[in-house]
């Protein structure tokens, strides 16, 4: 007779002690701290919860903001089967085994609700496997996400949820939540006795950054390590709060929404010319392990985009950041990254590049696209020439020589015609009020206004005039 395999026990399953933060999740949304926005008194999804109509619905917000124990808080409350996977662990076979289990208890008129931690991470296929029974009703589908569901979530899926947007806690909650840990004697820290300076009470709230999970940790970690003074009590003060925490929670993602919130607010830091929030913003990028030259790339962008001709040194400071950091690296690399933050922010600005750009691409996609006039045409072969390629062209520079200096812009007479008949006169180039291009401005105006000679149209070429 074949032996039955003995059942594998995990060390780290035996006895686990379950973490402060577990322990202390509110049960009820009178101990829910924070979210007043979406679960307080009066608002919809409150009632809907104390009602027991909760609809599907996704919770969006960053780690330890509460939508897990959301979710748990509509479980105890709720009289559904409540169903809760992980969308790390889960696949399609563990959703159809919950779909059919929730086929069987809609047929006796019970309802389930199916909670999708993570819900991010199920690919297309997994959604949609899901999608069917959220729109006929057999599942009422509760996601958590730290991700921008817009783009993490099939938009047929989110068009059958609604989406609450739960905020990081502020330092008032997590000192609240921190207060209620070592006062609880059944769940919390009660039972033991605890000194927790001042100082280091503040250096927990600050540094867990809006993370109730990160507060509740690390006060348990520190309570742990901590030293027995003379009064018995076990006395964690600053120094060991930053040990235990080791390094600030960071609400960032290098390919989440984060990331881009924080490259948004690095540019419009600078464009808006204030050197102290583009260096906070950078500083943010750096702290959080942004690659440096995704950063520097974004300078030599800006550099063009937001500078322009006011200053054209820009985009050689910007270029020469990006070298800088490809050569340097990080830590030091930062440095040339301040450096070209700082010159950006205090340049003048102008976005007259890009408008110039943009006018010129529209007359290219909604005009005729004429044959290059044929004075301008390149003519290196004798046949070329004898078809008139490049005949009658005016070498510039013959003329700015016959007319002597000009200060440092050539003469504003228009010596020749180098744009198609059929675009008129168009005036692309706008040059800004600031900075270098201020000096522009009244040769480009004299250029505009000289007499323009019209030129024979180009014969030959596809699309040429007859």
């Amino acid at each position: 007779m074949a032996r039955r395999p003995r059942e594998r026990v995990s060390l780290f399953e035996k006895d686990a002690p379950v973490p402060l933060a577990a322990r202390m999740r509110p049960r009820t949304l009178d101990e829910f701290v924070a979210q007043e926005h979406v679960v307080g008194e009066g608002r919809a999804l409150r009632r809907a919860i104390e009602s027991d109509v909760v609809p599907s619905l996704i919770l969006w917000g960053p780690p330890g903001s509460g939508k897990t124990t959301l979710a748990e808080i509509i479980a105890n409350a709720t009289g559904a089967n409540f169903v809760s996977i992980s969308a790390v662990s889960a696949g399609v076979a563990d959703l159809r085994a919950v779909v059919a289990d929730a086929q069987r208890a809609r047929a006796i008129g019970k309802r389930t609700v199916l909670f999708i931690d993570e819900i991010h991470r199920f690919n297309k296929a997994q959604q949609d496997a899901v999608l069917p029974y959220v729109e006929d009703g057999t599942l009422t589908l509760i996601g958590a996400t730290t991700e921008n569901p817009s783009f993490e979530v099939n938009s047929a899926l989110l068009s059958r949820t609604r989406v609450y947007v739960l905020h990081a806690l502020d330092d008032a909650s997590i000192a609240t939540l921190v207060r209620r840990a070592l006062a609880d004697t059944e769940r919390g820290l009660g039972r033991q006795t605890i000194r927790l300076d001042e100082d280091a009470f503040e250096v927990l709230v600050q540094l867990a950054n809006g993370d109730a999970r990160v507060a509740l940790g690390t006060l348990e970690f520190a309570a742990a390590a901590a030293a027995v003074d003379g009064a018995g009590a076990k006395h964690i003060d600053r120094t060991l709060i930053a040990d235990a925490l080791q390094r600030r929670s960071i609400a960032y993602d290098k390919r989440g929404e984060n990331h881009y919130d924080v490259i948004s607010a690095f540019i419009k830091s600078i464009r808006g010319s204030d050197p102290d929030a583009g260096l906070y913003w950078l500083a943010r990028m750096i702290d959080a392990g942004e690659d440096p030259l995704f950063i520097a790339r974004r300078l030599v962008i800006l550099a063009s985009e937001d500078v322009g001709l006011a200053d054209s040194r820009a985009l050689q400071v910007a270029v020469a950041a990006q070298q800088a950091v490809h050569f340097v690296g990080l830590p030091e690399g930062f440095f040339a990254l301040a450096h070209a933050t700082l010159y950006l922010a205090t340049a003048p600005k102008s976005n007259s590049v890009g408008r110039a750009y943009g006018a010129a691409l529209r007359d290219v996609e909604e005009t005729r696209n004429d044959p290059v006039p044929l004075d301008l045409r390149n003519a290196p072969t004798g046949l070329l020439r004898g078809l008139g390629y490049g005949r009658d062209y005016r070498y510039a520079h013959d003329d700015y020589a016959a007319m002597g200096a000009a200060g440092d812009l050539p003469p504003p007479e228009r010596l020749e015609r180098y744009l198609p008949e059929n675009l008129g006169d168009p005036a692309y180039f706008e040059p800004g009020a600031q900075g270098e291009e201020a000096r522009l401005r009244p040769w480009i105006a004299a250029r505009r206004s000289k007499p323009t000679g019209k030129r024979a149209p180009a014969s030959g070429g596809r699309g040429a005039p007859s």
